[in-house]
């Protein structure tokens, strides 16, 4: 090897699968890795140095897919001495020492309990050129302790808790992510404020049950009152929180998000099934008249909210009546959005070894019905908005089809993705047009023209646009980074750059 080659530093990718959760984890992964010197590859670059894959163990496939991809890697780890693999988060946690027996070349296993662990377990594994795997049964340290490389200038993660203190059959989180671990409010507000001093519009608070948040430390209106103190964050636009408990969901969090301006009147509560019986078969401490009553109660303080779900089909022992019972709630809940899954059985729940276990066409049909009754609500609720207008905060990736249509995407205040026109024919400098001119995490109003199941679409010229700090930092490159508290972690390749000094929005 070169003199200037032992001097670059080494690159890294890092490919997620799963929840908003693992999302927010990857940050911290790439912040943790830039940290220790490694740079980001480009996503054409099919040859880092380092590989990372943060791992989700919930659907079936999982499994699959993880290998899948680590036997795409084997030959070009083959063709590229030096390159190291490493496999982290649920599938990991799960898995631990199977996946390096059945894939000898990952070089690094890590669970969901020591992400900080990365960057020395890497340099272990270089030095003693074998194969490292460490996995916690407990968190060693919270994770937003550690640096965290943001992916949005304009919006961001923060985790107020990890862990899971349900039991619900189909669940293999709990096992996985360990019981509930609440951070203190101070050091929340405070990561919070960070992400708005570098000019981040919208934050999103996350747990794996959200608004049991104060269970660790005896406060059961601890949610409320941490979503009223975001209120108070000057400069924070948008707040919103998944995903919470149907079961922990109580009247104050609904005042606090009706009372306070800066939370987004945007509601996402799993709902499962709408079978009594199939939610006690879950083990869901709640019941469908339960679950209406609260979106009943959120309707009555915020007319306007935009309620999402999640359900599945098929669980065991799910009979017809059962599942025409969740349509029934479907219907009668209006979703906004839902997501739908086929119930997949994971080996380690209790619903794995349930009687009643159905055919997969049996599951299939219900899975397709269920969807053509969610799309008929949600086109329905979506064209109640033609004619209103709307404020989006501008977004990256979420209009696929943005370049040949001419338009840009983003979110209203209630969730719903909006695609836009900017007026003119998409040239910068257009005269008597914002084409060319409105950026990522900008913010614009515009009026609704056309509503679909999915996305609502503004064509006429936005009324109005504000340039925003977010949208100077995505302009110029940037994204947010959050620092931690690290001792002693190896240094690869050389130091990373100090960020250049700006007037507000800093280097997700």
């Amino acid at each position: 090897m070169t003199t200037a080659a032992a001097s670059s530093p080494r690159t890294y990718q890092v490919r997620t699968y799963g929840c908003q959760m693992n999302v927010h984890d990857s940050e911290r992964i790439s912040g943790l890795l830039e940290q220790a010197g490694y740079v980001r590859a480009a996503e054409a670059d099919d040859d880092p140095d380092v590989v990372v894959f943060n791992t989700c163990a919930v659907r079936e496939n999982a499994d699959n897919r993880l290998y899948g991809n680590l036997g795409h890697l084997r030959p070009v780890k083959a063709r590229h001495p030096g390159m190291q693999i490493a496999v982290g988060g649920c599938l990991a946690q799960k898995d631990r020492g199977e996946i390096v027996r059945k894939a000898p070349w990952v070089d690094v296993v890590f669970g969901t309990h020591n992400i900080g662990s990365l960057p020395v377990l890497l340099e272990r594994a270089r030095h003693n050129t074998a194969a490292e795997v460490e996995i916690l049964e407990s968190l060693d340290v919270f994770p937003s302790t550690l640096p965290t490389r943001r992916e949005s200038t304009y919006a961001g993660w923060v985790s107020i808790s990890v862990g899971c203190n349900n039991t619900c059959t189909f669940c293999i989180v709990p096992s996985l992510r360990g019981k509930e671990k609440d951070r203190r409010p101070g050091d929340i507000l405070s990561e919070v404020r960070a992400l708005v001093d570098e000019g981040v519009l919208e934050v999103t608070l996350l747990g794996q049950n959200v608004n049991s948040y104060g269970v660790e430390f005896g406060d059961r209106l601890a949610f409320g009152k941490l979503l009223r103190a975001c209120g108070d964050i000057e400069g924070l636009e948008r707040v919103r929180f998944t995903s919470p408990h149907p079961k922990d969901f109580t009247d104050d969090v609904i005042a606090a998000m009706a009372e306070t301006p800066n939370v987004c009147h945007s509601l996402h509560m799993p709902l499962q099934s709408g079978s009594d019986d199939v939610l006690r078969a879950m083990r869901r401490s709640y019941r469908s008249d339960r679950y209406l009553g609260i979106i009943e109660k959120v309707r009555a303080a915020m007319p306007d909210a935009a309620i999402t779900t999640d359900i599945i089909v098929g669980f065991p022992g799910e009979t017809d009546a059962d599942f025409e019972r969740t349509l029934d709630v479907v219907r009668e809940a209006r979703f906004s959005s839902a997501f739908t899954f086929q119930y997949s059985k994971r080996p380690g729940t209790p619903a794995a070894t349930m009687d009643g276990q159905l055919p997969k066409q049996v599951v299939q049909e219900r899975y397709e019905r269920l969807i053509a009754c969610v799309e008929e609500i949600t086109w329905a609720e979506n064209k109640k908005l033609v004619g209103e207008t709307v404020e989006v905060l501008v977004a990256v990736g979420e209009g696929r089809k943005d370049e040949r249509t001419g338009r840009m995407s983003g979110r209203a205040r209630d969730g719903r993705l909006v695609h836009f026109a900017t007026g003119g024919n998409g040239q910068q400098g257009d005269a008597g047009s914002l084409a060319g001119r409105i950026r990522p995490g900008d913010v614009v109003h515009t009026t609704i023209t056309y509503a679909a199941p999915h996305h609502l679409n503004a064509d006429g010229e936005p009324l109005a646009h504000r340039r925003t700090r977010a949208g100077d930092a995505a302009e110029a490159g940037r994204a947010p980074r959050t620092s931690g508290v690290l001792l002693g972690l190896p240094t690869i390749g050389a130091p990373a750059a100090a960020p250049a000094p700006t007037t507000g929005c800093a280097a997700h």
